[in-house]
């Protein structure tokens, strides 16, 4: 199954990709890998997908011979060359004889390529480490060990034409690194990996820059294998963009984004299924893949399928250490929010003072909503950082002055002297201590919350951030069973010291687990009656 975006619009573009093609396949070599230094062939696909990135708006448009697309991304199953592709176009990007511009027409609607003039092509990573690695460390191998390799000056983090006038550049994904930068070409790799905020922030900058260099017609490439739902990835974020821009919610015809995924109809218990649902995902690289061992990793009952299916199926599934259905979860979003200043709600509270993150939900007692009404993360690299609390003790405040506040259950440790305050000003039958460490009943309501999640329950504003905790959570099952022998289990970040934050999924939790007390009280039906002002009768 393929995703396309945007879709036909009946217009014919010329492009200048043919002349790309014909380029790197004469000037470059393969990069690392089995066929390194040997002459570069391209694919049917990979051709295919240089037509599409080098086509340009036709003679009879006003703007005629500039760029059709500033962005592109390529959502594909794992090992099918992505990093490489992106690295040849790096390399014709960086290189003055590349014919990647527009430099007049030839006759019939054809057009003429240049390179370009003073390039900065800058490959962005994941993180540190990976920075001289992936794309760039394929583009160092393609340029030192072909024909080209006199044309540059390559370095362990540069590269410089020698007769000056352009360079590419390797970086990790940090704002301050590409701040002010004024790129030509860009490319992302491995975006389903930019899940942190800064190397969010990192993405947003960088195409923030791309309208500096416009005369050079900057673009963006964004490469990945499909995303895990619920994790807040930017190729997450750039999926749901490009369904935006099909359906007709987003009018932006800059974008090209493709995406191609085994269908639904391969059943993944049977080795039959697995491998056509492989190759379907394959595309034509299924003629080289060695598509057997690729089926027989199914077959290890130690492995996660999950993990299987994401990646050489390049389907949208979680892993199976997720706790909660992240999917469904992204389902329940409403536009509009019901609660209005006097509603009754209930307040989840949870969080560190140091170092990590404290965060505040909400939930709307009548229908279910729940809202984020203030998160403090930790800053990367900010070993001095603490949550501001009088930040966090003004939006409580505000919550309880706005609403008819029925509990707050608020997880004590770090916190035991503001939630001291808290409940001498509101009342200690609102303000509870509630001990995330107390396995049975944190497992029972993580239960309870997973299963209004399953049965639509739930319903909350779209918040990207609290998504982003409810798919960071992982589960942990425990020894003990509850009553019908089923295993209890609790959630856990990925690693203890992980920057993975899920304060906000404990957060919510104990917003729902006040909000079925609430109701279970009859707090609702006397809120209903207009029989209650205060709440304390009910506590």
């Amino acid at each position: 199954m393929n995703i396309v975006a945007p879709s036909d619009d009946g217009l014919q573009y010329p492009t200048l990709g043919p002349q790309v093609v014909d380029w790197m396949q004469e000037h470059l070599v393969f990069g690392p890998g089995d066929l390194r230094g040997e002459p570069l062939i391209l694919d049917d696909e990979q051709q295919a997908f240089i037509w599409r990135f080098y086509e340009l708006l036709p003679k009879s448009h006003p703007r005629g011979g500039l760029r059709r697309f500033r962005r592109c991304a390529l959502s594909l199953a794992k090992g099918l060359r992505k990093t490489e592709v992106a690295a040849c176009i790096a390399a014709a990007e960086l290189h003055p004889d590349a014919p990647v511009r527009f430099n007049g027409w030839k006759g019939r609607g054809l057009a003429r390529g240049r390179g370009v003039t003073d390039p900065f092509v800058v490959l962005v990573a994941y993180t540190e480490e990976q920075s001289n690695e992936l794309a760039y460390a394929a583009l160092c191998t393609i340029l030192a060990e072909g024909p080209l390799a006199d044309d540059f000056d390559i370095g362990l983090e540069r590269i410089m034409r020698k007769a000056g006038g352009g360079k590419a550049v390797s970086i990790a994904g940090s704002p301050s690194a590409t701040d002010g930068a004024r790129t030509t070409f860009q490319c992302f790799d491995e975006t389903h990996r930019f899940t942190l905020p800064r190397q969010k922030q990192a993405h947003q900058t960088m195409m923030a820059n791309m309208p500096k260099r416009s005369i050079s017609e900057a673009w963006s490439l964004e490469i990945t294998t499909a995303p895990e739902p619920g994790t807040g990835s930017v190729a997450e974020a750039t999926m749901d963009y490009a369904r935006a821009v099909i359906d007709g919610r987003v009018p932006d015809a800059s974008l090209f984004f493709f995406h191609r995924q085994a269908s639904d109809e391969h059943d993944l218990t049977t080795r039959d299924g697995v491998r056509a649902a492989v190759i379907e995902a394959s595309g034509p690289a299924s003629s080289w893949r060695n598509i057997d061992a690729i089926v027989a990793q199914w077959d290890d009952p130690t492995t996660d399928r999950n993990y299987l299916e994401r990646v050489w199926c390049n389907r949208l599934v979680q892993s199976s250490s997720q706790a909660f259905d992240v999917g469904r979860w992204k389902t329940r979003t409403m536009d509009t929010s019901p609660v209005k200043p006097g509603d009754l709600i209930t307040l989840g509270f949870d969080g560190a003072m140091f170092h990590d993150s404290t965060g505040i939900v909400a939930t709307h007692v009548e229908t279910g909503y729940q809202w984020v009404p203030g998160l403090w993360e930790c800053p990367p690299r900010r070993e001095d950082w603490q949550v501001p609390a009088s930040e966090v003790d003004a939006v409580v405040c505000d919550l309880f002055d706005r609403y008819l506040v029925w509990r707050m259950y608020a997880d004590p440790p770090y916190w035991q002297p503001w939630i001291a305050t808290w409940r001498g000003a509101f009342g200690e039958e609102q303000v509870i201590e509630w001990w995330t460490n107390r396995r049975r009943q944190m497992a029972a309501a993580l239960e309870s919350f997973d299963s209004a999640i399953h049965e639509g329950l739930i319903h909350h504003d779209g918040d990207g951030r609290l998504t982003r905790h409810i798919g960071n959570a992982r589960r942990h099952e425990l020894p003990q069973r509850d009553d019908q022998g089923r295993p209890l289990w609790l959630i856990r970040k990925d690693r203890q010291d992980s920057v993975q934050k899920i304060d906000l999924a404990m957060a919510a939790v104990l917003s729902w687990e006040a909000r079925n007390d609430a109701i279970a009280s009859g707090a609702l039906v006397a809120a209903w009656s207009g029989e209650v002002k205060s709440l304390g009768a009910y506590a």
